[in-house]
């Protein structure tokens, strides 16, 4: 069945909505910075753009999401916001920035009209997500990492991720390749993927999530024809551990994210 074919209802417009924004944090802050070292002036940058994502969940018989996304970003010498994420700056040097993160995350939630497999299933709601990063700039590759907990209490769980991207420019393209591999507790693996003892069915059994991680491989290709103009298209995959994949709720091993989009910085 189309999802388009499924009744929709106001809370999963929000959590799409919430779901599409998640991948424009990365893109309203990544494609806008044509640097490698952190900004620590004290003027203000902003840009604004459009872009389209496409992403396909692991769970069993879920349509592949595809929506409009706005891009905002904004960056002073205290904070950075690219929409849903906010970055306050405790320190910001030439190559090392330490930060207090905020994000809103809708991807991982879920309603139970989302596939017919989810049926009987209580509302996997999204989360605010509050905690530290660090950015590292360097001569071999930009590497940021970060340990969040579930601030809205949810899931009540927590996660780290630590990831490695490098641009290289060639004329007015560029193509930056990421690699980053994410930890999740058992608290958040068993809010998003496990199976209580009420939801169990014929053909769903009962499960009880327990940590594990996810490895992510990207690309991104950007275009800037003139300095305040970019175009960009990214591809990545997130490769599941196996508590998330012995899930009964999950089809694949995998979740496959598509975006495309031009950012105006003024």
């Amino acid at each position: 069945m189309n999802r388009l074919s499924r009744p929709t209802s106001a809370g999963h417009v929000v959590r799409t909505a919430a779901t599409t924004l998640c991948v424009a944090t990365f893109w309203s802050s990544a494609a806008s910075a044509q640097s490698s070292q952190p900004d620590n002036g004290t003027e203000s940058q902003w840009s604004l753009g459009l872009g389209a994502a496409s992403t396909q969940k692991a769970y069993r018989d879920i349509d592949r999401d595809n929506t409009p996304i706005p891009l905002l970003n904004y960056e002073n010498k205290w904070v950075s916001l690219s929409v849903p994420q906010l970055d306050v700056k405790l320190y910001s040097g030439q190559s090392l920035s330490f930060r207090l993160r905020a994000r809103y995350a809708g991807s991982e939630g879920y309603e139970s009209s989302d596939s017919p497999y989810l049926a009987g299933m209580d509302q996997r709601k999204g989360s605010f997500w509050a905690g530290g990063a660090a950015i590292w700039n360097n001569d071999i590759a930009n590497i940021s990492a970060e340990l969040l907990g579930d601030a809205s209490g949810n899931s009540k769980g927590s996660r780290f991720k630590l990831q490695a991207d490098r641009r290289f420019g060639v004329g007015s393209f560029g193509f930056t390749p990421r690699l980053g591999f994410e930890w999740y507790d058992r608290k958040f693996v068993d809010y998003y993927y496990g199976v209580k003892a009420s939801e169990a069915r014929v053909g769903r059994s009962a499960y009880q999530g327990d940590s594990s991680n996810g490895v992510q491989a990207g690309l991104r290709i950007d275009y800037s024809p003139a300095s305040q103009h970019t175009v960009f298209l990214d591809f990545s995959v997130t490769q599941f551990g196996g508590a998330i994949k012995d899930s009964p709720l999950v089809e694949k091993s995998s979740q496959s994210t598509m975006s495309i989009g031009y950012l105006y910085k003024f």
